[in-house]
């Protein structure tokens, strides 16, 4: 496929991984050097509550980035039940493969920045699977992976066998800090042997996987009982308030910016998290709080969420949800471009890419 602008896919072995943001980040930190990047994502998976679905990671970057509508691929495809029962059905006998090179041809840039989908097999229903995007693009593809534990090595492998030398590379995304040697001092090299280059370690972020309180009310159909205008507001971290006042003072003068669940009629822990570094009150059990409690939330201006649930399935679901944010607010992708800048080596990136180093401008 003759073409001037170069193709990468942005791939995962695992969901929500962090493709849109490392994509965001990597858009910015290319533009400083004066080259033009286009985005798409032709299989839309993130859908926003719309009588007509699409997908909010592509509305969001391209808004961010300022792209012009011929730097912006949409989802050829979104993937919900409908989609899928049609295309099961023999109803869509799209052939996407072909669509996906005539939309992407179409994108104006010097790199065309494409997220692919979550897992290497996810979109083989509609052949846009990971590999087969990349074949038919002739894309290199580069990989964001989170590292839970050494299992995700077996990831790794089955991704090099899939896309031979197509994978250019991986991105350690999210990495927590009692990890940080193992990866560089066993799995880098490891993966050296192998032939797939680490090109970034981004270490983990408070901010980055921060929450809203509205995030937290939809993600536990809670009832919110004060502080309803400021469900904007960003959780960092999770507290639990099972424990004695005197314990619990301790343990919340250690956290910042936190969701504490408690147990409705612990009035006492309540009062104590308020005085704290709390953004949300989230009280289990159905148990109507203290007004006191209320009255001096609302002076706080700190949401309460009530929520009929025990605590360890709340903490279940705050749990997740932490591991899936999106980075859609304007303070994370500054912080993420960041990273890119102190954490990725670009150079290298380019040069595997076989695009021109500029030198650099203010972002």
């Amino acid at each position: 496929m003759a073409k001037s602008a170069k193709y990468l896919l942005i791939g995962s072995t695992q969901p929500f991984s962090g493709k849109s943001a490392i994509a965001l980040g990597l858009a910015r930190q290319l533009r400083s050097r004066n080259l033009q990047v286009a985005y798409g994502k032709p299989l839309g998976t993130e859908i926003s509550n719309a009588a007509e679905p699409f997908d909010a990671d592509v509305q969001f970057v391209a808004t961010t980035l300022g792209l012009s509508a011929d730097q912006v691929g949409s989802p050829l495809v979104m993937l919900t039940e409908r989609t899928i029962h049609s295309r099961l059905q023999g109803e869509d006998t799209t052939n996407y493969r072909q669509s996906i090179a005539s939309d992407v041809e179409a994108l104006k840039g010097d790199l065309i920045l494409l997220e692919g989908p979550g897992t290497l097999q996810q979109g083989s229903l509609f052949d846009l699977s990971l590999s087969q995007m990349a074949e038919e693009l002739d894309a290199a593809v580069m990989l964001v992976e989170r590292f839970e534990s050494s299992a995700a090595i077996d990831g790794f492998l089955v991704a090099k066998a899939n896309l031979g030398d197509r994978l250019m590379g991986i991105i350690v995304n999210d990495l927590p800090g009692e990890r940080q040697e193992i990866v560089t001092n066993v799995i880098q090299p490891f993966l050296d042997r192998e032939g797939i280059p680490l090109l970034g370690i981004l270490p983990r972020n408070d901010l980055l996987r921060s929450v809203t309180v509205e995030d937290l009310v939809k993600q536990l159909q809670a009832q919110v009982l004060c502080g309803g205008d400021h469900l904007n507001v960003m959780v960092e971290s999770l507290s639990v308030g099972a424990m004695n006042v005197s314990a619990a003072m301790k343990y919340f003068d250690r956290t910042r910016n936190m969701a504490v669940v408690t147990g409705g009629d612990r009035t006492d822990i309540q009062l104590a998290a308020l005085e704290k570094s709390t953004h949300c009150l989230i009280l289990t059990g159905q148990i109507t709080p203290d007004p006191m409690v209320l009255t001096r939330a609302e002076d706080l201006e700190v949401p309460v969420l009530s929520v009929d649930l025990d605590t360890l399935t709340t903490v279940e679901i705050i749990d997740r949800a932490f591991g899936q944010v999106r980075v859609h607010e304007p303070s994370k992708v500054e912080c993420i471009t960041q990273l890119i800048a102190e954490h990725f080596d670009l150079e290298s990136f380019m040069k595997r890419l076989g695009l021109e180093v500029p030198v650099p401008s203010n972002l």
